[in-house]
């Protein structure tokens, strides 16, 4: 298989996607790359070694594997990276998803630095909702954080997809202590005034990054909440999205403030979601290493779209019930975020 996208034509039916405790998944997260611009700290160590090309799946095998989930039912798509907008030639994949009958939302998670010169064309090959991170508006902080990144760009990206029109924009901001804690009231602010949703993330224990542990740096979005509550008249929504997120409406503006809190809140009882890497790892839980290789099939001999769809709905039955971040009896996930898929 190559890059060059070549669009199988097999339709069986099959079962919808239901793990043995009752979930129905409909979304995955499907990583295009481990390769990004950035080497953010809670995400990436600052000397990296990525995958080598033969052991990326190609453009073809991603679009094969996105297929093979809606066929099963399932109906959003989440592109993510390391970032996905580095990798060559993948607006040819967006472009192929964003057409495929029964996929009602293509979304895309991004670092916002290509966006200026991605967002349209985003939006015309059918991306509905976008998320960009961003954890510091002062240029130096951003520097710490991302090591690499430059504010400016992640700022006119982000103008870029306004004007771009998606569905809806939200900011990502991972809140840590001693790098951003006093920049929640900012951040928020910053969303807020133009009419686009953020998001604060409590950091997750996903590999060693830097030289600091992270129950260090990890801030509760308790105590963010209660940071915001001291300047916002914050309302409990009962909306939900396809991922995590939990929601507040903010009195006198349009968007909101959603906390994901994987840390201090356990919210799997209701999870949706998998992930497959860019090596072709159905990986059924973020915080475990429960997983099916996809790529071992999609590059057999007797390939068959059929028989990638039988190994998606035997990989349900792997899917744990929750993670178990912090627990101290407990081994923890040593990949990256860059190696999950964001």
């Amino acid at each position: 298989m190559s890059d060059e996208l070549q669009i199988g034509s097999e339709q069986d039916a099959s079962p919808a996607l239901i793990d043995k405790f009752g979930r129905k998944v409909d979304y995955i997260r499907l990583s295009v790359t481990d390769r990004c611009d950035f080497r953010c700290v809670y995400c990436m160590t600052e000397d990296m070694t990525f995958l080598p090309r033969a052991d990326v799946l190609s453009l073809e095998e991603l679009y094969l594997v996105g297929k093979a989930f809606v066929d099963l039912g399932v109906n959003k798509i989440r592109l993510t990276g390391g970032e996905p907008l580095v990798r060559k030639d993948v607006m040819k994949l967006i472009q192929e998803l964003g057409a495929m009958p029964g996929l009602e939302e293509l979304l895309l998670t991004t670092n916002g630095a290509q966006l200026d010169k991605f967002a349209i064309a985003l939006r015309e090959a059918g991306v509905n909702r976008i998320n960009v991170s961003i954890d510091s508006l002062d240029p130096d902080r951003f520097l710490r954080i991302s090591r690499v990144g430059k504010l400016d760009r992640v700022l006119s990206g982000i103008d870029a997809a306004i004007a771009a029109g998606f569905d809806r924009i939200k900011l990502n901001s991972v809140i840590m202590r001693g790098y951003n804690e006093d920049e929640v009231i900012d951040l928020a602010t910053y969303a807020l005034e133009r009419d686009i949703d953020i998001a604060f993330i409590e950091e997750m224990p996903l590999g060693e990054t830097s030289n600091q542990a992270r129950e260090d740096t990890t801030c509760s979005n308790e105590w963010v909440r209660s940071v915001l509550a001291e300047h916002f008249d914050l309302v409990d929504s009962e909306a939900k999205t396809a991922g995590p997120s939990r929601y507040s409406d903010v009195k006198g503006y349009r968007s909101r403030i959603a906390f994901i809190s994987p840390v201090t809140h356990n919210f799997c009882e209701d999870c949706n979601r998998v992930r497959v890497t860019v090596e072709g790892r159905l990986l059924l839980c973020l915080g475990n290493e429960h997983s099916m290789d996809l790529r071992a099939i999609l590059r057999s001999e007797d390939f068959s779209e059929a028989k990638l769809r039988d190994a998606i709905v035997a990989a349900m039955a792997l899917k744990p019930e929750r993670h178990y971040f912090y627990e101290k009896d407990r081994v923890q996930p040593v990949r990256l975020m860059n190696m999950t898929g964001g």
